[in-house]
């Protein structure tokens, strides 16, 4: 298949418009143009990555850090992310990444760390504002449904797990076609009035553009009067972090040792325990420090992420256990996400996940 139909269906389940503002997810190298067979799934893209895609014949790298965050001035080889794009572009193999787009999504990457620690009634930990549109439209009440249906089918109307959502009002719209013009009612010249349909319906922004078309295509009239509003509600089901419960409670000494073995963690790093069983746990794959007060704020007893830093274990103030399990091991069944959302679109395309441990990080036991 081409590069495209496989990068369209990832960004179709975690879109791009998703991602942080620091971010670079997408296609790093190749064109979308590009005939594709087999592909490497790996949670970093390092050279002996690239090295074993050229080794098994793969034309693409999926990995969930970018290799490249920012732009590049010099290719002479000086450093791994130069090596590593240079000897990508030689061999015509494509890049691409999925990163915090995957983890802001509501099945992405905290969800299956949820899964992993066997979290039941899972939700976004801080879901995202300033996504979300409202379309306003009017139709002739002979049209109304064909338009809804247009809509829904394009994407909009979904709240939580409500789908088909709409507000619909009858009034009376009015309009006189001038010279020029082929109205679908009325005459040329003379003002009209119609029953019509005042249609209300939210959807993603990224979305806009296939909602729009949805719109021109099943509207009658030759002019759509529409009009559209950017919302400042929160995405639930977009956002960083989650949290979900235990079934059965632990102690946290309980709960770290589960912790430990379900995240194959080579060692946890935590804060002074408070003496609570542990019920509620907030979760982040990677960096998740900035959400220790949305963790605490849910109610958390633990909150289980990596990179923290030396002074900011003293920011839990008894108030919640810290347990940092690591970068690459917070983020490590990442891979074998991407796996089951590639094979289960593409039962034809050969996917395979790294041999390589690309963690950076080794331990002194």
């Amino acid at each position: 298949m081409k590069l495209v139909e496989l990068t369209a269906y990832l960004e179709s389940i975690a879109p791009l418009s998703y991602q942080e503002d620091y971010d670079n997810s997408g296609l790093i190298v190749g064109n979308g143009n590009q005939e594709i067979t087999q592909g490497l799934i790996s949670l970093d893209c390092t050279e002996a990555v690239v090295d074993e895609a050229i080794r098994t014949g793969c034309q693409i790298v999926i990995s969930h850090h970018p290799i490249v965050f920012k732009g590049l001035k010099k290719f002479n080889g000086k450093t791994y992310v130069e090596r590593v794009v240079e000897k990508a572009i030689r061999h015509n193999i494509a890049l691409y990444a999925i990163h915090t787009n995957l983890d802001n999504v509501m099945d992405g990457v905290n969800a299956r760390i949820c899964q992993t620690l066997e979290l039941k009634n899972s939700r976004i930990l801080s879901a995202k504002s300033g996504i979300l549109k409202k379309l306003v439209t009017y139709a002739p009440v002979s049209h109304a449904e064909a338009v809804r249906n247009a809509l829904f089918k394009a994407g909009a109307g979904h709240i939580g797990n409500y789908s088909e959502c709409s507000f619909n009002a009858e009034g009376k719209g009015t309009f006189k076609g001038e010279e020029g013009t082929d109205p679908y009612v009325g005459e040329v010249g003379h003002r009209h009035t119609e029953s019509e349909v005042r249609i209300e319906t939210i959807y993603p922004a990224y979305l806009e553009s296939k909602i729009l078309m949805g719109l021109f295509l099943s509207h009658p009239y030759e002019e759509v009067a529409y009009d559209l509003y950017m919302l400042t509600n929160q995405h639930q089901e977009v956002g960083s972090g989650m949290v979900g419960e235990l079934e059965t409670p632990l102690s946290e000494t309980d709960f770290l040792r589960h912790l430990k073995e379900k995240m194959n963690a080579a060692v946890v790093r935590h804060t002074a325990l408070t003496g609570k069983m542990v019920k509620k746990v907030a979760v982040c794959g990677g960096s998740g420090g900035f959400l220790l007060k949305q963790a605490i704020a849910a109610g958390a007893d633990v909150f289980v992420t990596a990179d923290y830093k030396y002074h900011e274990f003293f920011d839990a103030e008894g108030k919640i256990v810290i347990a940092d399990i690591g970068h690459f091991e917070s983020e490590q069944f990442t891979q074998h996400l991407l796996y089951e959302i590639i094979q289960k679109k593409f039962s034809n395309f050969a996917v395979r996940l790294t041999e390589i441990n690309t963690n950076p990080i080794k331990y002194f036991i």
